[in-house]
């Protein structure tokens, strides 16, 4: 072999991140969204009241009579009761008021029985109406579900392809890291100016800036759908069939089948029960109250305590009493036992469920980082590709494949960020009683990010890179406009009355249309002397 190992690293990370970089970068836009979906969903049902913490109990003693109180008139005999108590959710990203939630006896063939919840006013008891019906809308939740469900096609093969992608990607960063032995000192080296060095540059300095981001990302990611991409273990096992694979659920998470009895309220006082956890994590801790029984056995209360950053989200630390007694039970071992623990951790990783608000914002900028990683990837293949085209005196002649990728980049790069703008801009105006209006906002995304496509092929390669680049930073700035005019939510309400998931998703809007303009005109700077060469004839790229 002529060529030496890191110049063959060199070709893998380059080919790897070109083949699979369009669908790399809509998985990364996507689901850098994701990691505010609660928000956006919020700020895509403007008829919802504005964030408040109302009903806090002086006497969260109090608030549990009342809850009892009321599943005993709404649920008698249910299955299982539940009480939240107020509480600021990290994983649900909200306020959580007093509420209850009951599961009725099963009916006979039924492994489940009916389930019904309620939000209760913490001081009095009394239920708290529902509220306003929201707008259909798709909200944050479909956008996040798009970077691994691709949209428009089955999820087993969505689901594959993105695992491929993914997979390529966890490749791309290895050999990525192999072919930069200065891989540290790049991080400190940027020379504007330099047409293909300054790409390379760009990429790498971006690349190592959130390396450690990058590859926790692409790996926890192929963990998500472990028994997809790699079932033979499980199949050799149990078998391949669905009953085969349901049997194999039911032994990873424990369930035992038992039938459920009855519950009703505890004999014995919870006070003590609450004092006793607020003893162990401190007060204001207490999330929730379960009591269940199964049948011949005992009921149970089990007391949960308030999320707070772990990366077991799934499985908080909880209190099990006896429901007769108030004696203390063992823990409950964690479904699963500690691989299931291991699985369930590299999720939250994942999604930064865990995450504090502070933290989803360095877990967004790291998602929009890894965007400009993939992007400033693509456009350097295609730099160095024209330069040497140019070189071979073919400027007069349109390679096509370079082409391809110089009007999918255009589209990628700076078209799907349109679309996203244009997700924000359906949700306000399409009709409200229009038939499925969620689909219709998933459906302007796509239209219009296709229209860029067309956009591409028909105008000249400059312009369209910084038409759209404007586009965009047109349409992210003129979102909360277009919220004033049609909603009450606007930022001269939002910003007084102190609501920053409402007002920041419009100043986060109005960040991100100076984040395009300042790369619109960084392009229309970069691009100007390349058009005057490439109009002389025979003019060497810069």
């Amino acid at each position: 072999m002529k060529e030496g190992f890191r110049q063959c690293t060199a070709w893998l990370h380059t080919w790897t991140g070109l083949v699979v970089g369009w669908v790399l970068f809509f998985i990364f836009v996507t689901g850098t969204a994701g990691y505010f979906q609660a928000e956006i969903t919020r700020w895509m049902q403007p008829e919802l009241p504005m964030s408040a913490r109302a009903g806090v109990p002086t006497d969260p003693v109090l608030a549990v009579h009342h809850a009892l109180d009321r599943l005993e008139q709404v649920a008698p005999g249910a299955a299982r009761w539940s009480i939240t108590l107020p509480h600021q959710s990290l994983v649900q990203r909200r306020w959580e008021n007093l509420g209850v939630a009951w599961e009725d006896m099963p009916v006979s063939g039924n492994g489940a029985g009916q389930r019904g919840s309620e939000t209760l006013d913490a001081a009095t008891g009394a239920v708290l109406p529902a509220g306003p019906q929201p707008r259909d809308t798709a909200g944050g939740r479909v956008l996040y579900r798009m970077h691994y469900e691709l949209r428009y096609m089955p999820y087993a093969w969505a689901i594959r392809i993105v695992g491929v992608c993914t997979m390529l990607m966890l490749l791309a960063i290895t050999t990525g890291v192999i072919t930069h032995k200065k891989i540290f000192t790049d991080f400190f080296t940027f020379r504007p100016g330099k047409g293909q060095r300054s790409w390379l540059d760009a990429h790498n300095a971006i690349s190592v800036m959130a390396l450690p981001f990058f590859l926790m990302i692409t790996y926890s990611g192929l963990v998500f759908a472990l028994f997809v991409y790699m079932p033979v273990g499980r199949d050799v096992l149990y078998g391949p069939d669905p009953l085969s694979k349901a049997r194999f659920a039911n032994e990873l998470f424990e369930r035992d089948g038992l039938a459920h009895a009855p519950v009703a309220r505890p004999a014995i006082p919870l006070a003590p029960l609450m004092a006793q956890a607020e003893a162990a994590w401190g007060v204001g801790q207490l999330r929730s109250i379960a009591i269940e029984r199964h049948e011949g056995g005992s009921p149970e209360i089990t007391l949960t305590r308030v999320q707070r950053g772990s990366l077991d989200v799934w499985n908080p630390p909880a209190l099990r009493f006896d429901a007769g007694t108030g004696a203390l039970l063992p823990s409950a071992p964690p479904p699963g036992g500690s691989a299931l623990q291991a699985q369930g951790a590299l999720f939250n990783l994942h999604e930064g469920l865990f995450a504090d608000i502070w933290g989803r914002w360095l877990y967004f900028v790291a998602g929009l980082l890894g965007c400009a990683m993939i992007g400033t990837g693509l456009v350097l293949w295609t730099v160095k590709r024209r330069r040497h085209h140019l070189g071979g005196g073919q400027e007069r002649n349109e390679h096509m494949g370079v082409r391809l990728v110089e009007v999918l980049n255009v589209a990628t790069i700076a078209g799907l960020p349109l679309a996203v703008a244009a997700y924000f801009w359906a949700n306000r105006l399409l009709p409200l009683g229009m038939a499925e209006r969620a689909a219709w906002e998933i459906h302007t995304l796509f239209a219009l990010w296709l229209a860029t496509l067309f956009y591409a092929l028909a105008r000249p390669l400059h312009r369209a890179w910084i038409e759209l680049l404007w586009a965009a930073c047109a349409a992210y700035a003129l979102v909360p406009a277009v919220n004033a005019l049609t909603t009450d939510k606007h930022l001269g309400r939002t910003l007084p009355a102190g609501d920053w998931v409402l007002a920041g998703f419009d100043l986060t809007m109005w960040g991100l249309a100076g984040l395009f303009a300042l790369l619109a005109l960084k392009v229309a700077r970069r691009l100007r002397p390349v058009v005057a060469q490439a109009s002389a004839p025979k003019t060497a790229v810069p």
